[in-house]
């Protein structure tokens, strides 16, 4: 666990008491203040135990310096997005550090549009915060007011009106779901309600008390898939922290992941509103081979989600994603987000062919072997050193074509390779899918032992 303060153009994480302090976090956010007009800014978190703490802090700075605060309380960060949106704030803020560990918090900003800061505006912030400041309130400014909105039941309805609600309520699935701990059982409850569905959530209290690491990937998950089948359920849902990414399991239990989650979504919105699909370079191509049965373009960005939002509005994408289970619907919100994902799999659960199950509809999906890896980023292995590292697996790769849109992207035949730094941890992230295990076991070898130069 590094204890390095990790900060990027849309937020920042740290390990709280050292390299997170709430100063730290005033600082921040005092910021990211100055560079928004006049008006209130939202502020949620997720359940870590630390929360109440950064969220007292932000809403007793803002108010003292003149700002109106709406208060989201607990919730997803999609939901904070959205109450951005509908209450006209000039901006919002998500404590939470997403998948890190428990000693991690942090901070995620959102525009007015309720969607996660652009790059550009991000950057400006960054500077801000880089630049020593005492930030100090003018003498006799009123204090802003405080309210509290629970957007819990704003976010439902907008989900609900992009699907086949009554074909869900006519297949009554039984759903199974690990909050873990987080923000996102409150309005996962109000959904499956919603939605007619019999279900079941474990980890629903919001206390950040994680019961396995926090990250829904399927070594982590490993202890909780057999509960889907003991309660016999048709789906086994799994969040993160915040709520904006998705893992999912069958039935019985096996883990279906991440990267199926926004291929099994763009399945059930292509099928009524063919148009343009926008996913980062580390997403599975799955999506993109999906988009091409439906005759419709699938384009690239770079990792992030402010990039795929961004490239979202310029290609006027019905949908957009990340491989980790991140589901962008506009019609929603622009942000990353669980409840979106779990109802169009509910969806395209309940109008598949009678008695299909998730598994059927998983097997469907184009075959490819993903793996991911990781490398800490030792102090030698930074900065000119990486891209030294970036070159050598290059050269490692005659066979590859290279792009250098956000690290080194090498594709060849029947797969592809991604290697870039993480924007949130000191580490080097490793990608690889192709047809083979064998072909994916090779690519990442020859990455890891030419980036370490062996």
């Amino acid at each position: 666990m590094s204890d390095t303060l990790i900060v990027s153009v849309s937020g920042l994480r740290g390990v709280v008491g050292t390299s997170l302090t709430p100063d730290v976090a005033v600082r921040y956010a005092a910021a990211f203040a100055e560079t928004l007009p006049p008006g209130p800014i939202a502020i949620g978190r997720d359940g870590r135990t630390h929360g109440p703490l950064f969220a007292a802090t932000l809403r007793e700075f803002f108010s003292a310096a003149g700002r109106d605060v709406i208060d989201c309380g607990v919730a997803a960060t999609p939901t904070v997005g959205i109450v951005v949106r509908e209450e006209r704030a000039v901006g919002g803020i998500q404590i939470s550090a997403s998948h890190n560990p428990p000693q991690y918090n942090g901070l995620k900003l959102f525009s007015a549009a309720g969607r996660v800061l652009p790059a550009a505006a991000g950057a400006v912030v960054l500077e801000r915060f880089r630049v020593p400041s005492d930030r100090v309130a003018a003498g006799g400014t009123p204090r802003g007011a405080v309210r509290e909105i629970d957007g819990g039941p704003a976010h439902v309805r907008l989900v609900a009106a992009t699907i086949d609600v009554e074909a869900i309520r006519r297949r009554r699935p039984r759903v199974w779901l690990d909050a873990g701990h987080g923000a996102g059982s409150r309005a996962a409850r109000l959904l499956f309600e919603h939605l007619g569905c019999d279900y079941l959530i474990e980890g629903g209290q919001p206390d950040g008390l994680f019961e396995h690491p926090p990250e829904p990937t399927a070594e982590n998950l490993a202890a909780m898939l057999p509960r889907i089948r003991h309660q016999r359920a048709d789906v086994g849902f799994f969040q993160d922290p915040d709520a904006d990414r998705l893992a999912i399991a069958t039935a019985a239990g096996d883990y279906v992941g991440e990267e199926a989650t926004l291929a099994l979504c763009a399945e059930a919105v292509l099928a009524k509103t063919p148009g343009p699909i926008v996913v980062n370079c580390s997403t599975s191509g799955m999506t993109a081979a999906i988009a091409a049965r439906h005759g419709v373009p699938c384009h690239v960005s770079a990792v992030g989600e402010a990039n795929v939002v961004d490239g979202m509005l310029a290609t006027h994408a019905v949908l957009g994603g990340e491989g980790n289970g991140g589901v962008i619907d506009p019609r929603v919100v622009l942000v990353r987000d669980s409840l979106v994902a779990m109802a169009l799999v509910l969806e395209r659960l309940a109008t598949a062919a009678p008695g299909s199950t998730l598994a059927d509809l998983a097997a469907a999906l184009p075959r490819l072997v993903m793996k991911k890896t990781k490398i800490d980023l030792a102090p030698d292995v930074q900065g000119a050193a990486l891209a030294a590292g970036l070159d050598r697996i290059e050269r490692a790769f005659p066979e590859g074509r290279a792009g250098r849109l956000d690290g080194l992207r090498l594709d060849f035949a029947g797969g592809w390779l991604l290697v870039r730094a993480s924007n949130t941890e000191p580490i080097v992230r490793l990608v690889a899918e192709a047809d083979t295990e064998a072909a994916v076991d090779d690519a990442l070898a020859r990455a890891r032992n030419s980036l370490l130069g062996r």
